[in-house]
């Protein structure tokens, strides 16, 4: 399991280099640097401990966002079948040192992990991150034993709106989310995260 270091630092901040990540995204729904405003934040555990693993919500306006991460003590593999995960950034953890920090939907133990979320009907871990409401990501297994059955495609919601998805051919499973979309305190939203399709 990687291990949380509360209070330990990140530079540059993700305050830095997450906007004009964001904004180079072909999913970004904005024009210029998006002003960023996080929302909550959830994490999957790596088995191996390789990797952090961690989503944030992040809202731009009305628009809130889904971004999930993946953190390495070294460059990630780019062998397999998968396309190579896409680096955001480095960065210096105070703790940790160098900080490989990669887009999480090419990241083969992101996939992982989500799949492995879906299959048990579990609930993500928390994050140690202050400031915003209590976020979660919780797996919904649609029809048994499909996710072992053969390949799989995700479809990550890169914008995150209430409400569950309509019934469709092919899904076998949901990731469903919780977020505080005005702060801790206020009232919870709940929505699509991730939609788990069998491949014909």
């Amino acid at each position: 399991m990687a291990k949380v270091h509360p209070g330990a630092t990140l530079t540059p901040h993700f305050r830095d280099f997450l906007p004009p990540w964001v904004a180079r995204q072909p999913w970004y729904r904005g024009n210029g640097s998006p002003s960023l405003r996080p929302v909550g934040y959830f994490r999957f555990e790596d088995p191996a401990g390789d990797a952090g693993i961690e989503t944030h919500l992040i809202a731009d306006g009305p628009v809130l966002y889904q971004l999930p991460m993946t953190y390495r003590g070294t460059p990630a593999p780019e062998g397999g079948p998968m396309a190579p995960p896409v680096l955001i950034t480095t960065a210096e953890h105070s703790v940790l040192g160098t900080r490989w920090i990669y887009d999480g939907e090419a990241d083969p133990v992101w996939r992982s992990e989500l799949l492995r979320l879906v299959r048990s009907n579990g609930i993500s871990d928390p994050s140690s991150k202050r400031g915003v409401g209590p976020a979660e990501a919780r797996g919904h297994l649609l029809i048994a034993g499909d996710l072992a059955a053969g390949p799989v495609a995700i479809e990550l919601s890169r914008v995150v709106t209430p409400g569950r998805p309509a019934e469709q051919p092919g899904i076998t499973g949901l990731m469903m989310g919780t977020w505080h979309p005005d702060g801790p305190g206020a009232a919870a939203a709940t929505g699509c995260l991730a939609v788990v399709r069998t491949m014909t």
